[in-house]
């Protein structure tokens, strides 16, 4: 399993009770394909450079998830079917080379 950090973007619209279901459906999507939550942390909201679906702002979450490689389309597929994610980002965690 490789470690992936995820940005969400969520409408700014929920309310904290809406964006903890939603993590909770993310985090089942997730389970599913048999990758776990390493880490998250609620940024809470922020304003946007440009607006996205005519949204200024949004609720960004960043987590640390670990998941096998073979399983990232489908969950990207997964997020972009649920219609309270505004837009994502998925970067491999590298480790550090021992010098």
């Amino acid at each position: 399993m490789r470690k992936y950090e995820l940005l969400t973007i969520f409408k700014p619209n929920l309310d904290s009770d809406e964006i903890d279901k939603v993590l909770e459906k993310v985090d089942s999507d997730l389970a599913e394909l048999g990758g776990k939550v390493e880490s998250r942390d609620k940024m809470g909201r922020k304003k946007l450079a440009y607006d996205i679906q005519k949204f200024r702002d949004g609720f960004m979450v960043n987590s640390v998830i670990s998941l096998n490689a073979d399983k990232v389309a489908d969950f990207k597929r997964a997020l972009k079917l649920n219609d309270n994610v505004l837009r994502t980002l998925m970067l491999v965690v590298e480790e550090k080379a021992s010098v």
